[in-house]
């Protein structure tokens, strides 16, 4: 028996003038679960998001968290999320209580409750000894934690995390995981986060797969590779013009272009590799197979491979935090 449904979006769209920025999306999101947004700049994650957080209206269709819609009941909405911006957002003056306190004011949790909970939170990401350090002494991985004890400290029912580890090298991120993935069992909150890691959707519970303001498919990581069909075989010819036919004929699929090379899906790599280079006329200076990859799932949907998100992403971050401090 699958979990109540947390959020859930019927026929969401959004228009600026004549861009239709969302096409009308349908979603749902379960209580506990980890669920990951991913696509490229432009796709309409952001604004997805930004709807779905009351930073944003809907042009058409509904939405609600925690069944309140996000149009007509806003303050009911932001009372039971949490949110996790890209960008830096912490007082670096402050020391880690104080940024926390001033938060705890912020979303009226309850003065006789304050010190426990802000004890709570900074055991749950360690940092209790750091409780009384200015965060300006932190390292980025300290300040990601610390955003995320804040974005827990009102006991939120989801959290929201845009690209939480961007910027952090790989050590810190798999640490800042580790934290993430306790979360729903420890504090029974639901995570609906961004990333442009592939590696970090295998975390995921279900992933939502966006692209040109609409949902190309949603599934957990095994079900969405499971779409590709067997194994991936990448290949660098001397004429890959000459070789994509002779390719289709020999494969029974048609190959695409990726990076310089041609890719194609088999169902046996190990069988069909010594064939092709055997069978195919056109000099192969390269080739190799795969299991499917989330990569290998966005790039058949999508026809391209996801990029980091551009530098005007960190603008619309910006922009989501003023409107945010703004509204409250």
């Amino acid at each position: 028996m699958s979990s109540p449904v947390v959020i859930q979006a019927r026929n969401l769209q959004k228009r600026f003038g004549t861009i239709e920025a969302v096409r009308g999306i349908d979603l749902d999101v379960h209580r506990g679960e980890i669920f990951g947004f991913l696509g490229p700049n432009g796709a309409g994650k952001s604004t997805t998001i930004n709807m779905l957080c009351t930073l944003l209206k809907p042009s058409g269709g509904t939405a609600s968290l925690a069944g309140f819609d996000v149009a007509r009941e806003p303050n009911e909405v932001r009372a039971r999320l949490g949110l996790v911006f890209q960008d830096p957002s912490l007082d670096i003056q402050l020391t880690a209580r104080e940024n926390l306190e001033f938060h705890a004011f912020l979303y009226q949790v309850p003065a006789k409750e304050r010190d426990a909970r802000i004890a709570e939170v900074l055991e749950m990401v360690q940092l209790s000894d750091r409780a009384d350090s200015p965060v300006m002494t932190f390292s980025g991985g300290m300040k990601r934690r610390l955003e995320i004890a804040r974005g827990m400290l009102h006991t939120p029912e989801v959290l929201f995390l845009d690209e939480p580890t961007t910027g952090l090298d790989t050590q810190t991120r798999r640490h800042i995981w580790g934290y993430l993935t306790d979360l729903p069992k420890r504090e029974g909150v639901t995570i609906f986060m961004t990333t442009h890691y592939m590696e970090e959707a295998e975390f995921c519970d279900r992933i939502a797969i966006m692209d040109h303001g609409e949902i190309q498919a949603i599934g957990t990581p095994s079900e969405l590779k499971a779409m590709v069909g067997g194994d991936v075989v990448t290949i660098t010819t001397a004429d890959d013009e000459a070789a994509r036919p002779l390719i289709h004929a020999i494969a029974g699929s048609e190959p695409m272009s990726e990076s310089g090379s041609l890719r194609v899906e088999v169902s046996d790599g190990a069988a069909f590799v010594p064939k092709l280079v055997r069978e195919l006329p056109v000099e192969v200076t390269s080739v190799a197979f795969h299991r499917p990859s989330l990569d290998d799932v966005f790039l058949k949907l999508t026809g391209r491979a996801i990029r980091t998100e551009e530098a005007n992403a960190k603008d619309q971050t910006r922009m989501m935090v003023g409107a945010w401090r703004g509204r409250r």
